[in-house]
């Protein structure tokens, strides 16, 4: 059994007569916030990693102590 257009169009139809046109643009606009934060945090992690941390040495300097 497959999913047709007429499921598809009916499923739409109640998702908007639930919710309302303004709740759902307002959803996919925060959607779409988090995905570009996503994004941008993820771009500023590859350029961070550029210098490798040693976190043993760390550990052990506390352990020492």
């Amino acid at each position: 059994m497959s999913i047709g257009f007429w499921q598809i169009a009916i499923v739409v139809i109640l998702v908007v007569l639930l919710f309302g046109r303004g709740k759902i643009s307002s959803l996919m606009g925060d959607v779409a916030k988090g995905i570009k934060s996503f994004k941008k945090g993820m771009a500023t992690d590859a350029t961070d990693d550029s210098q490798p941390k040693n976190i043993s040495e760390n550990q052990d300097s506390d352990k020492k102590e």
